[in-house]
């Protein structure tokens, strides 16, 4: 997973008593049948290595297309869609009819591309599947090839079933989320194969449960918008000269450490989308055993935060900052020619995440402003991300989500999210598709190895996860 949304949002909609829910999908065929297919499918999925640039998505993509064609789906509802300039980073599209054309349609995203992994850092061969202590390991086995095989294993088993949705459900399995050095798929598709995402709205990765230290559930979490990623470019040039003329006025790297210095030190000021101001309120009865940060996340749910609460909450956490307010960092610096000279040059990236509905224009001139000397000059470095609108978080989209979490994970709640970090979602919400990172896995507070080493899922998560993402999917198109 890498990488804006305003929501309209009432926390009656996201907090509402369970027990005034119905039941979604808990009759009909049972929602963790075939597990051994499922694993076979799952195996299939994560020993097949489709990072880049070794790896071919094509490969996994005909793979899950052979499943799909096994199980009952005719060539036309099928569609490997590759851009014949990078042919192993390809897509896989597949329709279920739906009864009720006038509904718009469901989509089931979800990426098949995976960070790539050597295998002398790794304990076990990263593209092996291993079962071990109640986990799964393997590059994939949680980011994404989780979902991608939950999504697939349940439109196989909805062909198998002759399951008839009143609205049709698309899947999409899309390659190049995890590098930009990569052709991405969505952005891919949207451009040229839009029929093939066009939806009332999709579920995508980015949400999910929480356990505790002991693999106790906490949250079920649903992403609900992300930050902007933007990088910005802060240069300067000097005359130059000897190293032994110490002439502050014309050392570039002296007038570049005062300008990080500043943006290193600014706090933008607090911008409360409504899913981050769900989220502190949700979250603040569970932080209890910390009074002070319990009492300043429920102001902050209340609306009634002064700025003594946002720096309590600001300071208790990095990523409930991040959630609060627009950051930037310095995370690249480059200068100078010579240990013995003045440097003639220096330059360095400034990395920032936006908040949604801030523009990239403001942060540029609060940069630019921060940097504090004309002579360093403050750019973007890359043109702006897509902008998009925030998806709401209704009661269409929450009921399900709540009733059958309910029904799993019993007084476990359900918290909205706005992310910091980024997924293929910045493209579908800004094409007018409402995105939602809802999963039902639940992960451990560790991260799991994520981009990382021995990355790994547990079993019992991935199988709760596609029980619950099969009720969901149905919920969505009875």
């Amino acid at each position: 997973m890498k990488l804006r949304h305003r929501l309209v949002l009432s926390t009656t909609i996201t907090l509402f008593a369970a027990n005034a829910l119905p039941a979604y999908a808990a009759s009909g065929p049972d929602p963790r049948a075939g597990e051994p297919a499922f694993r076979a499918l799952y195996k299939e999925l994560v020993e097949t290595d489709s990072s880049w640039p070794n790896g071919s998505c094509t490969l996994a993509a005909e793979r899950m297309a052979a499943r799909l064609k096994a199980a009952g789906y005719p060539d036309g509802d099928i569609a490997i869609i590759v851009d014949p300039a990078y042919p192993k980073e390809g897509n896989l599209s597949v329709i279920l009819p739906g009864s009720n054309r006038k509904l718009p349609p469901l989509l089931l995203l979800a990426h098949i591309d995976v960070v790539a992994a050597k295998r002398a850092d790794w304990e076990r061969d990263p593209f092996t599947l291993i079962e071990e202590n109640g986990y799964f390991y393997g590059r994939g086995t949680s980011d994404d090839k989780a979902m991608a095989a939950a999504f697939t294993d349940a439109m196989i088993r909805f062909r198998q079933e002759g399951y008839k949705p009143k609205r049709t459900i698309k899947l999409a399995l899309t390659c190049g989320e995890e590098t930009e050095k990569a052709l991405n798929g969505v952005e891919y598709l949207l451009k040229n194969r839009p029929e093939a995402l066009s939806a009332g709205w999709a579920l995508n990765e980015g949400g999910g449960g929480s356990l505790d230290e002991q693999g106790k559930p906490v949250s079920n979490g649903v992403q609900a918008g992300e930050k902007v990623y933007q990088d910005f470019t802060f240069a300067a040039t000097a005359p130059g000269g000897h190293s032994s003329r110490q002439e502050p006025h014309f050392n570039a790297i002296g007038w570049m450490a005062e300008a990080l210095a500043r943006v290193n030190a600014y706090d933008f000021p607090v911008d409360l989308t409504p899913a981050a101001k769900a989220y502190f309120g949700a979250s603040a009865p569970l932080y209890g055993e910390k009074a002070e940060v319990s009492k300043a996340m429920a102001a902050i749910g209340a609306g009634k935060a002064t700025d003594a609460d946002y720096a309590i909450v600001s300071a208790e956490n990095p990523s409930w900052n991040a959630t609060l307010r627009t950051t930037c960092i310095p995370t690249l610096v480059s200068g100078g020619h010579a240990a013995n000279a003045q440097p003639q040059s220096v330059t360095a990236n400034v990395n920032c995440r936006i908040i949604p509905g801030e523009s990239v224009d403001s942060i540029l001139a609060r940069l630019t402003e921060l940097a504090g000397n004309e002579k360093v000059k403050v750019t973007l470095a890359d043109p702006p991300q897509p902008k998009s609108s925030a998806p709401e978080l209704t009661p269409q989209i929450m009921g399900p989500i709540k009733a059958i979490s309910e029904d799993m994970w019993p007084g476990i709640p359900v918290i909205p999210r706005l992310a910091t970090g980024a997924t293929d979602g910045r493209f579908t919400n800004a094409a007018g598709i409402p995105t939602y990172g809802v999963s039902g896995i639940f992960a451990d507070p560790d991260g799991q190895g994520v981009h990382g080493l021995n990355e790994r899922i547990r079993v019992k998560s991935l199988m709760d996860g596609r029980a619950f993402l099969y009720r969901l999917v149905k919920a969505y198109t009875e």
